[in-house]
């Protein structure tokens, strides 16, 4: 049977294929300790479920409008307006069904075959795909830990071309947990207005786990031609532990969101009717749980670094959000764990996985083999064990 070419450009995900690894051996009743996937270990909140709950007993199980309910696109409009001091309408908000979702109908209504799209490295790994998939070609700038891994002007700026179509930021980030400040997203924004042909696709999804004082900031509430220029992507599942809910939204120009909720119409239609009610509940209800969560995930943070930065060889950024760790292991390469050549992270990775039965991400799947994506989305006893036979295999690498 003959694939499109669309079909055979495409690459499975990675994070997806070490976590049904993972789940495969644990089947067979081997002790994993999985640091893969990118899913909060929490229970999603209870005024939330119970809020699905009334709907599902009330009868809100028909179809609703494709691009989302009037109370969530009111909800989502508010918290713009409370926590960025943004202004936007109903009609430019578009709810789907999750925020990979949003950021695939943002690629398809704003690219075309021979568009570039500026993707600042390491990524996450369905950027890259869903580049590929829109037809426009990626144009990878690389970004490194000796500055946070943080895309900057000149770089920025260097990479711009006449196909320059998109830019995409990532703030807080996965895999790396930079969190761009304004000063630097407002650089970014100053190259961006030069060029009347570039758009911004913002991604915010991990906006509520941030640490260390450090404050949000959304590149389009910097000035309101950054604002027509940027598509936000958000989403419920990170910040209320709500993956499997499959709730995400865009807030962008009434013209694009317009275009998104034709594509929309298309395939899936509306995103679940339930899901939509518990959002709700989620966006403007009880923030405490959220915050309860941050904490603990800063108390993983602290004690994963400690403990990484204690193994020689391995270096690791003070990430400022999400969950997710991405340390140097370069150190290791070119050496050996019985009679295993290390090459590379995907190497590491393999071995970590087949002989200590811990799964980590290598970080070719963020664009930089150099390092391994570890997430601290997992509890403390987990996080405990798997840093021990972490520790013992790297020491016994020579």
């Amino acid at each position: 049977m003959r694939l499109s070419g669309r079909a055979l450009r495409i690459s499975s995900s990675p994070t997806m294929a070490i976590d049904a690894k993972a789940k495969e051996m644990k089947a067979r009743g081997l002790n994993v300790v999985g640091f893969g996937a990118g899913e909060p270990d929490f229970d999603t909140p209870k005024h939330i479920k119970e809020a699905a709950i009334a709907a599902i007993w009330g009868g809100f199980t028909k179809y609703t409008p494709v691009a989302g309910t009037v109370e969530l696109k009111e909800a989502i409009c508010n918290k713009f307006k409370l926590e960025q001091s943004l202004e936007y309408k109903p009609a430019q908000i578009v709810v789907s069904s999750g925020a990979k979702h949003s950021l695939y109908n943002a690629l398809h209504v704003l690219v075309q075959e021979g568009d570039e799209v500026i993707l600042p490295s390491p990524y996450w790994v369905s950027y890259l795909e869903q580049i590929k998939l829109a037809g426009a070609e990626a144009r990878i700038v690389e970004t490194w830990d000796d500055n946070g891994f943080k895309l900057t002007p000149d770089k920025l700026e260097a990479a711009i071309t006449p196909r320059t179509r998109l830019l995409i930021l990532n703030s807080p980030g996965n895999p790396t947990g930079a969190v761009y400040s304004e000063a630097e997203l407002k650089a970014l924004g100053d190259v961006i207005i030069k060029y009347d042909n570039i758009l911004v696709i913002f991604d915010e999804v991990y906006e509520k786990l941030i640490y260390d004082g450090l404050r949000h900031i959304n590149i389009a509430s910097l000035s309101p031609e950054l604002k027509e220029r940027t598509v936000v992507i958000n989403g419920v599942s990170k910040a209320y532990a709500m993956t499997g809910w499959r709730i995400g939204y865009t807030a962008a120009t009434v013209s694009v969101a317009a275009a998104m909720a034709d594509l929309q119409s298309h395939s899936t239609s509306n995103p679940t009717s339930i899901a939509q009610t518990a959002s709700v509940a989620a966006i403007t209800g009880d923030q405490e749980p959220v915050g309860r969560m941050v904490m603990e995930y800063a108390r993983r943070r602290d004690y994963m670094m400690e403990r990484l930065r204690a193994i020689p060889g391995v270096s690791c950024n003070r990430p400022g959000g999400a969950f997710y760790l991405f340390p140097n292991v370069k150190a290791f390469f070119g050496k050996s764990f019985n009679g295993n050549r290390i090459n590379n992270a995907t190497d590491l990775a393999a071995v970590l996985l087949e002989k200590m039965q811990v799964a980590v991400v290598p970080g070719v799947a963020f664009g930089n083999d150099d390092y391994f994506r570890i997430s601290y989305a997992t509890s403390m006893d987990s996080i405990k064990e798997g840093l021990d036979r972490i520790t013992e295999l790297l020491g016994k690498i020579k």
